[in-house]
């Protein structure tokens, strides 16, 4: 090969390289490498089975007057409970919550604003949890042998990736349900009872809202959860956590 040719084929060599590394990098800024997120679902839907125990929840946005009125049930019975609250309804009833954990009934973090989890953003769902759970330990922070729960129920039960990646952040355990009485729906007090008892066992959770046909139907359940010789506890003891 002459000087001639070999000084053009390096010249070529080197545009073609140059025009290689500048696409590359182009493709790269346009076609980005997707970040691999960690897929997360760790909710609790149920309980220890072999404790004798099961769970009732309260899902709270509204009703304070129902909210008491199903304490001093609970408390009739010896049975204690763990309440998830709305923040924005703690916020307005903060005398609700300590009149509750001061009967060592437990209260949980709902959001709050009431809204859709799985459509959050990472950053957004530890916004609703974090300023919830300020709420609450503002009003409990009094109780010498207070501990925030560090329990989560997503409203609806709507969850996501993000959500649960912010939970884990902020350390808290996202609860579900084992059984769903619906009772914001069916304002029955005769289907709320048949929901939340039907082939009941140890290490149920049981979801449930302060509704007037809720505490129309909660002693019969409570009743009948002392006849299969359970104990309504709350949602930390049954799961042990």
């Amino acid at each position: 090969m002459s000087e001639t040719r070999f000084r053009n084929f390096c010249a070529n060599f080197v545009i073609v390289s140059i025009l290689l590394l500048v696409f590359g990098v182009s493709f790269v800024a346009a076609y980005p490498v997707e970040e691999k997120i960690e897929q997360v679902n760790n909710a609790v839907y149920n309980g220890k089975t072999d404790c004798g125990k099961i769970a009732l929840t309260f899902n709270v946005y509204e009703r304070a007057d129902n909210v008491a009125k199903i304490a001093e049930i609970l408390d009739e019975y010896g049975f204690k409970s763990t309440f998830f609250a709305g923040g924005c309804w703690a916020a307005k009833n903060g005398d609700t919550l300590l009149r509750l954990a001061s009967s060592s009934h437990e209260i949980g973090n709902h959001g709050y604003s009431h809204l859709d989890h799985a459509k959050l953003s990472r950053k957004r769902n530890e916004e609703e949890i974090r300023i919830t759970e300020k709420v609450i330990d503002s009003s409990l922070s009094s109780l010498p042998d207070y501990a925030n729960s560090k329990l989560f129920a997503p409203p609806s039960g709507s969850m996501s990736n993000a959500m649960f990646l912010a939970c884990e952040d902020l350390g808290y355990t996202v609860i579900m349900w084992t059984r769903d009485t619906i009772d914001w729906r069916d304002k029955n007090p005769d289907l709320i009872f048949e929901r939340a008892t039907k082939n009941l066992k140890a290490g149920d959770i049981i979801l449930m809202h302060p509704t007037d046909a809720t505490v129309a139907a909660l002693p019969r359940i409570l009743e009948y959860i002392k006849s299969q010789n359970l104990v309504a506890d709350t949602v930390s003891n049954v799961i042990e956590k």
